[in-house]
């Protein structure tokens, strides 16, 4: 059973760093980043998603469980390593410095991709060749999969491969074998993006961790239906003989929506994946622990049990519960890949059976809950969301990227009688309530705190990551302006960590 020990980190998306590009990338920014971390005594780097993002650009509806996304690679580092011309990076763009404007950044960054694409053809070492070579051996399982894909994608304007032609839509083995040979060149720039991504990634997680940053990486519950695992491994989800899906994800209608949330992800056969002992699961976790050192689930609580909702449903107020895989599932994970660190999401509504349930799902493999201050001062001293409750096991965030930023949540989405709890509770008068917050979660006995970058900032409701229930701009786009991390707010943050026993060990 892994233990987490008392130690502190920030959330911060790498499209949320400064990059004349665009949008943040694994480039010096990333480095300046984990060099910011270490000098304020932090010991985790949180990340959200890093899948190819689809429509909507939101790193929970990827296209891919195994692919990184190609946006963030960084153009500095091709050419520091001689993947790109010095005159293709010359002339860049004006882009916004503290927002990620994707309807600009795609296309210039695809076409940068393009052209160090044929630059590595004409110009690449043998060491860079045998090296994609044997990237490319390494991750067949899934890379073939989705190179297909995506340049499937591309011919077919971006359109979701249900709309495909039907051949290779239901992936017919002569459709396969043409589509391979059509777009042979195609396939290799996505394996070669998918190269420089994994490659500049360790790279930067190597950086990190010598010095003493951990990653906390992101695994959502469920894929998008327009993604390369529904397309290539339809049996393993509840889809008709058209490829429909016949039920569909959701939570049922709770105190905060009538209707409850449609989500519309397709559901996962957990009897088949059961019956070759979970094996995509096991690939899809050790690929996210090659990413990451721990990982935090979306909606862990579906493993316990899960909201299913037939599908051509206009709400989720349809449905029914039923029970996931459970322990089942992690004790094949843990036996393909050893003791795993998890922390579990485990928020929402829920009744005594079910908190009863996924409580001792995580007790039994030591996976510790999340906490969220912002939600905290709503009700009465009893809210388990007050550090007063908690026990060690869990992990205290001042609010996660689908929360108002702190001062956000204290000017514009929270009540007064919310206003006036937290001030009477923490003793202070509201003026620099990011900062009480990390204090509150530093001090608390939670074994891990977290804040985000926005909160270090004391940024307000214009820097808020997304907007649960929205899609598109402004929902993740914010980025921090360069030099805003200072040395003061480092130093602020490495004096409460020490105070509260959150030091790093070095």
């Amino acid at each position: 059973m892994v233990r987490f020990p008392r130690c502190s980190g920030v959330v911060m998306h790498p499209t949320s760093l400064p990059s004349r590009y665009g949008i943040g990338d694994m480039g010096p920014s990333a480095y300046r980043f984990a060099d910011f971390l270490a000098s304020a005594g932090q010991s985790y780097w949180q990340v959200l998603p890093l899948s190819p993002t689809g429509f909507g650009d939101s790193p929970y509806q990827g296209l891919s469980v195994f692919a990184g996304n190609p946006l963030l690679i960084s153009p500095d580092l091709l050419l520091e390593d001689w993947l790109i011309a010095p005159e293709d990076i010359a002339n860049v763009p004006s882009f916004p410095d503290d927002r990620v404007d994707f309807g600009r950044v795609i296309p210039y960054k695809t076409a940068l991709l393009e052209r160090s694409f044929a630059h590595f053809q004409a110009h690449a070492t043998d060491e860079q060749r045998a090296a994609f070579a044997a990237f490319c051996a390494d991750n067949a399982h899934w890379l073939e999969d989705y190179a297909l894909f995506a340049a499937l994608k591309e011919h077919y304007n971006l359109r979701p491969w249900y709309e495909w032609d039907e051949d290779i839509a239901k992936r017919k083995p002569d459709a396969l074998q043409q589509w391979r040979e059509r777009l042979r060149d195609r396939i290799e720039s996505q394996k070669y993006r998918q190269w420089l991504f994994l490659t500049q990634w360790l790279r930067l997680k190597r950086y990190a961790n010598n010095r003493g940053i951990r990653i906390i990486g992101d695994i959502p519950l469920y894929v998008a239906r327009d993604s390369t695992d529904v397309w290539a491994n339809p049996h393993l989800f509840h889809l008709d003989e058209n490829l429909e899906p016949t039920v569909v994800s959701g939570v049922p209608p709770d105190y905060f929506s009538a209707t409850g949330q449609l989500w519309g992800h397709p559901i996962y056969r957990w009897d088949v994946m059961a019956q070759n002992g979970y094996a995509w699961w096991i690939a899809r976790f050790r690929m996210a622990f090659t990413q990451a050192d721990v990982i935090r689930i979306d909606h862990f609580r579906g493993f316990y049990n899960y909201w299913e909702v037939p599908a051509g449903q206009e709400t989720a107020v349809v449905g029914r519960w039923l029970y996931g895989p459970g322990s089942h599932l992690f004790h094949a994970v843990t036996q393909a890949l050893g003791e795993v660190a998890i922390i579990a999401e485990d928020l929402g509504d829920f009744d005594d059976a079910s908190r009863a349930g996924v409580d001792a799902l995580k007790a039994e493999f030591g996976y510790p809950g999340m906490k969220i201050l912002q939600f905290a001062f709503g009700g009465d001293p009893d809210d388990p969301f007050l550090p007063h409750n908690y026990t060690r096991d869990c992990v205290v965030y001042t609010g996660s990227h689908d929360n108002d930023t702190t001062v956000g949540w204290y000017q514009v989405t929270s009540t007064e009688k919310e206003r006036d709890y937290a001030r009477r509770y923490m003793a202070v008068d509201g003026s620099d309530i990011a900062w009480d917050f990390i204090r509150l979660a530093w001090a608390s006995v939670a074994n891990t705190a977290m804040t985000t970058t926005q909160d270090l900032l004391s940024l307000g409701h214009e820097a808020r990551m997304n907007l649960p229930g929205t899609s598109g701009a402004p929902n993740w786009c914010w980025r921090v302006l360069p030099g805003a991390l200072t040395d003061a707010i480092a130093a602020r943050l490495r004096e409460l960590t020490f105070l509260y026993g959150r030091i790093r060990q070095t």
